[in-house]
């Protein structure tokens, strides 16, 4: 299967264009036929958008939300890094969701967003996203647009291939990136990779009533890089694909090391065969450590859990759990189309774009139609899986999506282009450049079993040319692509937030349906929460100042408090009592060294505040409330400490 001469003049070459187009030169500018494509991306002044799209930020730790075909941005939501704008993980209630076993990360690299699926189709419920930094998958209530659990990955040196869901969301997945020892003593030398370095697969189990994640399996795989994933569906159901590189088990100079085979791997794993051998006691119990955050609507708290071991699987002791099926090199997507049929690999150094046959693959494995193992993993014949190839398709194929009408579209890094194909006959259809330099793209329900075939989103690298200047950093850019169609139509482009990796996308009404407009007050379970003005308060605990305060259009309650000292912390619990949607309201405070609050209807939320010196602090709202905006205010008198200044609050009254 070596072929290093090859593998690197094809490596030289790739790196040569991706140079040309990263290069300070003049881009070669097209003329873009704009037809009527601002028709087919306006929406008018109060009209709304016909699908949500999600895109992972990348570097940024967050989500961003657009609207289609608008491709205005609509929200964004924190995830992995802190946030100012509305106090996550800096509020007391929100910081322990960035709890690890590494300690406070306040930032992460969000690559894959996945929304939770019912019968193999998005159902408008969460939307996943995990972390390619510190492992960890997180889960978004799409009722809220707000993350409400976070659990960490043991056993694993980056989540990458990551967070893909089953049919009706029984699991979400996450497999390392990183290989990393995992057992005894972790402190071997670095060249000792292929005796001591091995990969995991994680099946997280999901409530299919409240979302709310746990630990269920893993399962010990080669030291290999593992890239991307996907379930099957219709007949692959029960079974789930990934993509991985670095079969040589290189540890250094990984462009070229990892360049030496002719072909890496797509992992084939049958679930629900590890489901019953977990069921027979062939797991081992695995010891580790790893939090599991979650988010209490009702009490507005997070709770952050140490918890314990997991049950491993090794395929050694497991037949018919794991196969490996050749993959031209250094395969990115490992996309299944809405039959279920068939597994696309994306080689990232090959000439043509591979396409395994499920059918032919249990045939193969019935008979034991083998070339080798791998740890105990038996390799299939890559001639007996293949479904067929197609045929010159671009440079650089990384992610391919499908429209549910027999065809597939291919992103090319390399080439900056998206390519349609026709799925049986492998043929090229249609291809548009990408400006420029393409990594996702995204159908919504794309990779499902019944797609919305109206837009293609791509998500690509370089900007030069597109926008305005701003410096010696371009924004990342999305460009909105027509599919409805036999030609692909380029309608739009505009910057995006970080760098996305991966986007879904829904139609709206699946979510619009079942919004949290506001929190009831009846409901709120806070420990700390005041939701009747004649009960605010300020109590002392020790050298603890816990002030129990309201907010409503266009005061706070209290808004003048004295006694406090210096050496105090004080703690600002502030609810909201407003019961009218959309009108949050924000607290912030002179010296803080957090951030504001900003606090929803019904919602209580708190500040921690520890004044390093004897001075007068205003407060204020940060939020725009109403007319008298700028009167909703107050201040807090601190005193020197030791100061015989009593504890007190008034309002004015």
């Amino acid at each position: 299967m070596k072929q290093p001469f090859k593998n690197l003049l094809l490596l030289s070459s790739v790196l040569a264009l991706v140079v040309l187009a990263g290069c300070g030169g003049k881009q070669e500018k097209k003329q873009v036929n704009v037809g009527d494509a601002p028709q087919k991306v306006y929406v008018a002044p109060g009209k709304l958008d016909k699908y949500y799209e999600f895109l992972s930020g990348g570097f940024s730790g967050q989500v961003s939300v657009y609207g289609l075909p608008s491709c205005r941005l609509l929200k964004v939501i924190p995830v992995f890094a802190l946030n100012a704008e509305n106090g996550y993980g800096f509020t007391e209630e929100s910081k322990e969701m960035l709890n690890s076993t590494h300690g406070y990360i306040p930032w992460d690299d969000s690559h894959h967003t996945e929304l939770s699926m019912t019968d193999g189709n998005p159902d408008g419920r969460w939307l996943f996203i995990n972390s390619n930094n510190t492992p960890r998958i997180a889960r978004i209530n799409l009722s809220t647009f707000r993350t409400e659990e976070i659990i960490e990955i043991p056993n694993s040196g980056g989540c990458h291939a990551s967070p893909f869901t089953t049919e009706n969301t029984e699991y979400v997945v996450g497999a390392t990136r990183f290989s990393v020892p995992i057992t005894g003593n972790k402190d071997v030398a670095i060249n000792t990779y292929k005796e001591n370095f091995k990969g995991t697969i994680t099946f997280i189990k999901v409530d299919k009533t409240s979302g709310n994640m746990d630990m269920g399996f893993q399962i010990l795989m080669p030291g290999f890089d593992y890239d991307l994933a996907h379930c099957g569906k219709g007949p692959s159901t029960g079974w789930f694909f990934f993509s991985c590189y670095n079969t040589e088990q290189a540890h250094t100079l990984l462009e070229a090391n990892a360049s030496q085979n002719d072909k890496d791997f797509m992992v084939a794993i049958n679930w629900k065969k590890a489901e019953e051998y977990l069921a027979a006691g062939k797991a081992k119990d695995f010891p580790c450590k790893y939090y599991h955050n979650v988010l209490d609507e009702k009490t507005h708290m997070t709770t952050s859990k140490v918890m314990e071991g997991v049950k491993m699987l090794d395929p050694k002791d497991c037949p018919g759990l794991v196969y490996l099926m050749p993959c031209p090199k250094s395969p990115h997507g490992a996309d299944v189309d809405p039959s279920g049929e068939y597994i696309v690999g994306g080689g990232k150094l090959a000439t043509v774009v591979p396409v395994f046959g499920f059918s032919k693959i249990q045939k193969a494995i019935e008979a034991k139609d083998f070339i080798g193992e791998v740890d105990g993993i038996p390799i299939l014949k890559y001639e007996s899986v293949m479904a067929g190839e197609v045929q010159k398709p671009g440079l650089g194929p990384l992610h391919t999506e499908f429209d549910g009408k027999g065809f597939a579209y291919t992103s090319f890094f390399v080439s900056s282009e998206v390519v349609k194909w026709k799925l049986g006959t492998w043929e090229v259809v249609d291809r548009i450049p990408t400006y420029y330099s393409i990594g996702h793209l995204s159908i919504p329900g794309g990779d499902s079993k019944k797609p919305w075939p109206e837009y293609l989103l791509a998500m690509n690298k370089i900007t030069k040319d597109r926008y305005l200047l701003t410096g010696p950093e371009l924004n990342q850019s999305a460009q909105l692509i027509d599919i409805t169609g036999e030609k692909m139509r380029l309608l739009y482009d505009f910057p995006t937030i970080g760098e996305p990796h991966y986007a879904q996308g829904i139609p709206a009404d699946l979510i619009m349906n079942h919004q949290v407009k506001v929190f009831k007050l009846e409901e709120n379970k806070h420990p700390y929460a005041c939701i009747n003005e004649k009960d605010a308060r300020v109590e002392r605990k020790g050298n603890e100042v816990h002030v129990y305060m309201t907010s409503m259009r266009s005061h706070f309650v209290p808004d003048n408090i004295e006694g406090v000292k210096v050496g105090d912390v004080v703690y600002f619990h502030v609810t909201n009592l407003e019961q009218d949607w959309d009108t949050p309201h924000g607290f912030a405070i002179k010296g803080s060294t957090s951030s504001e609050l900003l606090v929803m209807p019904g919602e209580t939320q708190t500040l921690k505040f520890t004044p390093k010196e004897s001075d007068i602090y205003p407060f204020y709202c940060t939020d725009f409330c109403s007319a008298l905006h700028q009167e909703m205010q107050g201040y807090l008198r601190v005193s020197p400490a030791g100061s015989n200044v009593a504890l007190s609050f008034s309002t004015g009254k």
